[in-house]
């Protein structure tokens, strides 16, 4: 049988597969930095902002389970859809939440959508895209998130000028998701146009295995990690590690800007213009990892991820407290983009070729669990000791993850020879 894989390009599914996550997260990019505002304007203190805040991680994590099953059921498209519509439903219960309390609760529903969304995607990049290919495909669809992450704060700047609140910009994410939910109405099924093609020609027959894929990595998922406990142990904490960073990264920097009284026009103008450092490297991650091997991705940024918080751990109560906040949000930036789409190609390469879905279920839960659990110790040691204690704490952690995945990804992942070496 020929072999189709040369003729596969990134462009031959850009529109479909990365235009619907462009624009979910725009909406999801103006809302995030706002959330712990949002929530000190409704009488939280700044450690309940952080938890509030936290609630997107917890959702995602929660909705990991149950998102692959749905997936297979009612196909991709159509849960992208309905995760879309739910989205509108969270983000109007937050704009019209009395309380912290019901904010915290619609920012968890957005967090399960939020999971549908990754998974759909995930599973089908995983399936489809070439060996030699997957770490810049992968890496590219980390650089959408993040294109999200950078135009939608830029877009709620004037968004909150007119509207005079941070719940103004919530509405961006109605108007994205909606956008969303007519692109993939619109749009030919990614499934229909080259996945199930290519399985076919690949196994002789048609079903849709990307919905298979979705399905299995949420089925059993606890039964498998204890099958895989060994190397979730070593390369999933480190996987944990990263998520937990990035996850306290997107909590903090906002928090910081409202202890030290920063507005909520410049707040979201500066996570935008951060974004934008993270965005532009997306590609150069991927030709790294490709290229010289997935330890080289990983650690620097990890370890740019820790040297970030320790700038804001030790600046916070100086005279130039806020020119200190730009400097590290935008090392934090540059790291989280040097590591664009490494857990996503990090599970890809671990996954069992022959039945990748169930690894990969627990590769995401791993990572998510980071992610959750990230903002709510963060806000634990921000209510008991101080924020700055929190970042610093979150710093070293970062440094000691970088030490164990460079101990840890070579063991696994060898890195492949360069070319013409």
């Amino acid at each position: 049988m020929a072999d189709d894989t040369p003729a596969f390009s990134i462009r031959s599914v850009a529109i479909v597969v990365f235009l619907p996550t462009l624009l979910f997260s725009i909406g999801e990019g103006a809302l995030i930095p706002l959330i712990p505002v949002a929530a000190t304007n409704l009488g939280a203190s700044l450690a309940i902002a952080g938890v509030i805040s936290g609630m997107l991680m917890i959702g995602e994590l929660a909705g990991d389970i149950p998102s692959g099953w749905l997936v297979s059921r009612v196909g991709e498209r159509p849960a992208m859809i309905g995760a879309a519509l739910l989205s509108i439903v969270a983000v109007l219960g937050a704009v019209l939440a009395p309380n912290p309390w019901l904010l915290g609760a619609s920012v968890f529903v957005l967090g399960l959508s939020t999971a549908v969304f990754a998974l759909a995607r995930h599973a089908f990049m995983t399936s489809y895209v070439p060996l030699r290919y997957r770490a810049r495909a992968l890496s590219t669809l980390g650089g959408v998130f993040r294109a999200g992450l950078f135009i939608g704060p830029l877009i709620s700047v004037p968004v909150i000028h007119v509207t005079g609140g941070a719940q103004g910009a919530f509405w961006i994410m109605v108007v994205s998701c909606l956008a969303a939910v007519l692109i993939l109405m619109l749009l030919p099924d990614p499934e229909s146009l080259f996945g199930a093609e290519a399985k076919a020609r690949r196994s002789g027959h048609t079903h849709t295995a990307g919905q298979d894929l979705a399905a299995e990595e949420s089925h059993g998922l606890f039964r498998t990690l204890w099958r895989f406990r060994g190397v979730l142990a070593r390369m999933g904490s480190g996987a944990a590690l990263i998520g937990a960073m990035r996850a306290a990264r997107t909590v903090i920097i906002p928090l910081w800007a409202v202890s030290l009284g920063v507005s909520e026009a410049n707040t979201a103008l500066l996570i935008g213009l951060a974004g934008a450092v993270d965005f532009a490297l997306f590609y150069v991650s991927g030709q790294v990892m490709d290229r010289f091997g997935r330890a080289w991705s990983a650690v620097p940024s990890t370890i740019g991820l820790g040297a970030g918080m320790l700038i804001l751990a030790l600046t916070h109560d100086t005279p130039h407290a806020v020119v200190w906040l730009i400097i590290a949000a935008g090392v934090l930036s540059l790291a989280n983009g040097l590591g664009s789409g490494i857990l996503m190609t990090l599970g890809a390469d671990l996954a069992p070729p022959a039945h990748p879905a169930p690894f990969l279920g627990a590769w995401r839960f791993t990572g998510d669990a980071g992610s959750a659990a990230a903002p709510l110790i963060v806000a634990g040691l921000t209510g008991l000791v101080s924020v700055s204690f929190a970042a610093g704490a979150v710093g070293i952690v970062g440094l000691i993850g970088a030490w164990h995945l460079a101990r840890m990804i070579p063991r696994y992942i060898p890195p492949r020879p360069r070319p013409g070496a």
